[in-house]
């Protein structure tokens, strides 16, 4: 009987969750072992069935022959090839930047979502020469699709989903947050309310009391954001890749000062034309719906539940074919060493 192949998950913030666990469960299915490597504040959504590996030691004994992550970079002395399969779309949150782009050195294969994010990344492909590049979709949606399309929800009352990102002068928490208490109490709305693990604590503690003092409030602070996007009928947000995620599903968003706008969305500039915008998302202006519809085709038009199993083949034909054949990655000994202080790892690998 041979040996099952050994596969490595990195979770540094809570969203690595759902990203990768469907991946997990394509690699159990196909007979391999999982382990969980937790970087960050979140170690207590590992499930009971889960394995964790703490110490770089029981890593490197362990053995991966791949490496997960969402993050834009991992420990370069962990063995096995690094996979790459991103934390959200790329949505230009920083216009001019290309955040969504920057190499760091450190993974063999990048697994994008989409024909908005695959075209550049082969380009740098062949620039750079290191690493592959195979498109397969985004894990995370696989949740949604893998049963055949999602049907809108039958909420008595409609109900609204407000997000925002942590970034300091992205965020719209501080700026509407007087605006959604008003609407709390005057609209006939029901509001679920989530912010990103990274939010300022004074911020998120000022949106949890809200469920507090309201019925038709529900503040929800765990590692899994799907049912939230599953029950709502639109959103409020900013500029963070959960608003792609939302019109995955079929549904609008409003956005307060979008870094990037388009006619995908409804963007307003100031508080007060908030109540105004939800009236329309609610309503689903075909040209909106179309236009929505345009746009998430572009970001990643995979919606058949599979794509952690494109994952999976795609790490299995790397390990096949490029193993071992490429050139050799840059040094990047700074960022590098960041990585070893983190852990306290200065051994030669």
């Amino acid at each position: 009987m041979s040996t099952p192949r050994k596969y490595l998950f990195i979770a540094s913030l809570t969203y690595a969750y759902p990203i990768l666990r469907p991946i997990q469960q394509v690699i159990r299915a196909r007979g391999g072992e999982t382990a969980w490597f937790v970087d960050g504040p979140c170690d207590e959504y590992l499930r009971e069935d889960e394995r964790r590996l703490t110490t770089v030691a029981e890593v490197r004994a362990y053995d991966p022959v791949a490496v997960f992550t969402v993050a834009n970079s991992v420990y370069d002395f962990f063995p096995g090839i690094k996979v790459q399969v991103f934390h959200g779309y790329n949505i230009d949150k920083r216009p001019g930047r290309g955040d969504h782009f920057a190499l760091k050195g450190f993974f063999d294969l990048y697994c994008t979502q989409g024909p908005s994010s695959t075209g550049r990344f082969e380009e740098l492909a062949r620039q750079h020469r290191y690493f592959k590049v195979v498109e397969t979709g985004w894990p995370k949606l696989d949740n949604f699709f893998r049963h055949g399309p999602v049907a809108l929800p039958q909420n008595k009352r409609p109900t609204i989903l407000y997000c925002s990102t942590f970034t300091r002068w992205i965020t719209s928490a501080p700026h509407l947050f007087d605006t959604i208490e008003q609407l709390i109490t005057r609209r006939e709305w029901d509001w679920l309310l989530t912010l990103h693990p990274k939010s300022d604590p004074a911020i998120v503690a000022r949106y949890s009391a809200l469920a507090e003092r309201y019925p038709n409030v529900r503040f929800a602070n765990n590692d899994d954001n799907m049912a939230l996007l599953q029950q709502a009928d639109a959103m409020v947000c900013d500029s963070s890749s959960i608003i792609v995620e939302f019109m995955m599903l079929d549904k609008p968003v409003v956005t307060f000062r979008n870094t990037a706008p388009g006619p995908h969305l409804i963007d307003i500039d100031r508080a007060e034309k908030l109540e105004q915008a939800i009236e329309t998302a609610l309503s689903r202006p075909p040209a909106l719906m179309e236009a929505i519809d345009l746009y998430c085709q572009t970001m990643d038009p995979h919606r058949d539940g599979r794509s952690a199993e494109r994952v999976v083949e795609a790490v299995e034909w790397f390990l096949t074919n490029w193993k071992g054949k490429l050139p050799r990655k840059p040094l990047n000994l700074f960022r590098k060493y960041k990585m070893r202080k983190r852990l306290g790892y200065f051994h030669i690998s």
